[in-house]
């Protein structure tokens, strides 16, 4: 693998518990560069100054949970 596909799949690791935190609100305890990183690939978005989770993070989300990736 590559180092950028090493780096995706990092991500991909850690969106499921990035995605409670933000459920609980607790954003404050995710990295900013984790959520920069999350903001670039368009998995979430700054909407009225929240952070949530976009279309294709939930679909992400929901390819995980499946075990599809």
């Amino acid at each position: 693998m590559t180092p950028a596909a090493l780096k995706r799949q990092a991500l991909r690791n850690a969106l499921l518990g990035t995605v409670e935190l933000l459920q609980h609100r607790q954003a404050e305890q995710i990295n900013a560069k984790l959520i920069d990183e999350y903001v670039a690939l368009d998995w979430f978005e700054w909407r009225g100054g929240a952070l949530q989770i976009t279309l294709t993070g939930q679909n992400i989300c929901k390819q995980i949970r499946s075990g599809l990736v």
